[in-house]
């Protein structure tokens, strides 16, 4: 449901406007100039038996966790 208060058709909107097709096109290329760390997995050595037996069951399906 729309604001009551709020009119987007206003002609006299002061604010910025954004072209959305504009703004995803530079957010795509921001996130792809973006260097991504190589963080180390976890080793494991603290995990619970629960845990443990649910990563052995996604890995049994052949799926990676």
């Amino acid at each position: 449901m729309a604001s009551r208060t709020s009119k987007p058709d206003t002609k006299d909107w002061t604010g910025p406007r954004l072209n959305h097709a504009d703004f995803v096109a530079r957010l795509a290329a921001r996130r792809a100039d973006l260097v991504q760390a190589d963080v180390p997995r976890n080793s494991g050595t603290r995990r619970t038996s629960s845990k443990r037996a649910l990563l052995k069951a996604i890995e049994d399906i052949g799926a990676k966790w």
